[in-house]
């Protein structure tokens, strides 16, 4: 008889193993479907030399969560990749809209759409910038994040106010009509 039973061997469940695993517990983990990772799969149906994610949108948080990094996983041979373009959106038209890991890059993508989105992607990543610490705090933290949110204002204060905040309120498509002219920043901003 196994000290815990986690129903489930997605990341969640895996990260929920682990940590009574390491505590010297025995822990027995059920999982339904015939292959671990939940939501965090991927497919190579659209060419063999192509891997898209299938369901996991939130993978990119795990590389931020403290929970994971003292996990050491590291030392069992994980290590994280990055695409050098992060995603994609081809409208019809035949453009496509890129987030690239670089700003220009990224910044270039909305400015062949309409002239000036480009400055306004830059804009709205330095509001990221500046309030990414407090969210990822507050992300990561037990709800309701009460430190993390003081933190968070703390950042909004420094950053000149409610206008940061403001900006990331929104629904994300009246953000992206706010804040771009075209379609491409509109694109890249549902996505990221």
């Amino acid at each position: 008889m196994p000290d815990a039973v986690v129903i489930g061997a997605g990341p969640n469940g895996l990260v929920a193993a682990n940590l009574p695993a390491d505590a010297g517990w025995s822990v027995e983990v059920l999982e339904a479907q015939n292959e671990p990772g939940g939501a965090v799969r991927h497919d190579r149906g659209v060419d063999p030399e192509f891997a898209s994610d299938l369901f996991s949108a939130f993978c990119p948080l795990a590389a931020a969560s403290p929970v994971l990094r003292g996990l050491h996983l590291e030392r069992e041979g994980l290590s994280w990749s990055h695409a050098p373009k992060v995603l994609a959106h081809p409208p019809l038209d035949g453009r496509c809209a890129v987030l690239s890991r670089g700003l220009e890059e990224t910044a270039a993508s909305p400015e062949a759409f309409a002239p000036g989105d480009g400055a306004a992607w830059k804009e709205l990543r330095n509001v990221w910038e500046t309030l990414r610490p407090g969210i990822i705090d507050a992300l990561f933290t037990p709800f309701p994040p009460v430190r993390a949110g003081a933190r968070l204002a703390l950042r909004l204060r420094a950053a000149g106010g409610l206008r940061p905040a403001g900006t990331m309120v929104p629904p994300v498509r009246r953000l992206g009509q706010e804040e771009f002219r075209g379609e491409g920043g509109r694109l890249l901003l549902s996505s990221g």
